[in-house]
């Protein structure tokens, strides 16, 4: 299967609102059940969906994101069960872009599906780009995203943030979802308590006590925040759990814990409708932040606060 440069989807146009899956006064009606303040907020989030293109049978290599299937999976996915959970700390951000195929991750593809990759990240890029010189006006920013997303915002934030003038606009970068070194940036940190701001945190959720066969691979020696507590506890109790949010968006509270290991979160079987779904499966990828979802939502309101109070105190 060889990468046709010709026969690419139509590039989107960030300076036109179909371009983006959300931004404000766009929001689509799947987050308007999250919403509890729509007007005057803080802060700006900047959300990168995760692979949602994975048919094999489909011969593209980048998504077509004016294809009606693609757009309704990115806002009864990504928008619904994932960037909802920032919708409360900030004005919601989301870009389509032309997102990598799956089979990028697999080989033999990976190589020769070099440059579906390039052109899903420029377009994150051009996106960024497009929301910095036209809609930030200077205030602070959260990087929110999953999986794929989090591999394209990690090089975002190398190119935008890291030991740039940028950086101090940054709340925190919630990169989930993939293996995020403490290396890979030079003066964004790992934020390693919970009111801290202008590094990142990262996890990937599998089930307790259990390792996946390319552990070492994909997840060992990755950064494993802690989301429940948002500090350096490797353990979690039951009680401190914030809340699921399962396929009907109902909060399922004090549901999990979980536990902190070299390169992965490990979760307990979530007390959930359903839970039998998930006790026969091992790799919780796809409810990364599903899990943790009202743990997020707080974590993230908390963060710019800290960001203010911490440069109120500058100003001191």
């Amino acid at each position: 299967m060889v990468f046709d440069q010709k026969n690419l989807p139509e590039k989107p146009n960030y300076a036109a609102s179909k371009s983006w899956a959300a931004f404000p006064g766009k929001y689509p009606l799947v987050l308007k059940a999250f919403e509890k303040n729509d007007k005057d907020k803080k802060a700006d989030v900047f959300f990168v969906y995760p692979t949602l293109l994975t048919d094999k049978k489909i011969k593209d290599w980048n998504a077509d994101i004016w294809s009606s299937s693609i757009r309704q999976d990115v806002f009864q996915t990504a928008l619904k069960y994932q960037a909802s959970a920032w919708l409360n700390a900030g004005d919601l951000y989301v870009p389509f872009y032309r997102q990598a195929h799956y089979r990028i991750f697999v080989e033999p593809y990976s190589k020769m599906g070099e440059p579906a990759w390039e052109i899903a990240y420029e377009d994150v890029k051009n996106a960024f780009q497009y929301y910095l010189e036209h809609y930030n006006m200077s205030k602070p920013i959260i990087i929110a995203s999953h999986s794929q997303g989090s591999m394209h915002a990690k090089r975002l934030i190398k190119e935008f943030f890291d030991q740039k003038p940028l950086q101090n606009q940054l709340v925190a970068a919630y990169l989930i979802g993939t293996r995020i070194y403490t290396e890979d940036f030079e003066s964004i940190q790992p934020l390693e308590n919970p009111n801290d701001v202008g590094g990142f945190v990262s996890w990937n959720a599998y089930k307790m006590d259990k390792r996946p066969k390319n552990y070492a691979k994909w997840y060992k020696g990755g950064v494993t925040t802690n989301p429940i507590s948002w500090d350096m506890q490797t353990t979690s109790q039951l009680i401190d759990h914030k809340g699921v949010l399962s396929e009907d968006l109902t909060i399922y509270p004090k549901s999990l814990s979980v536990q902190v290991i070299d390169g992965l979160l490990w979760t307990t079987l979530p007390q959930i409708p359903g839970r039998f779904f998930l006790s026969l499966i091992e790799n919780y990828h796809f409810a990364d932040i599903n899990l943790f979802w009202k743990d997020i939502e707080s974590n993230a309101i908390n963060r710019v606060e800290a960001w203010y109070q911490k440069k109120s105190d500058g100003k001191k």
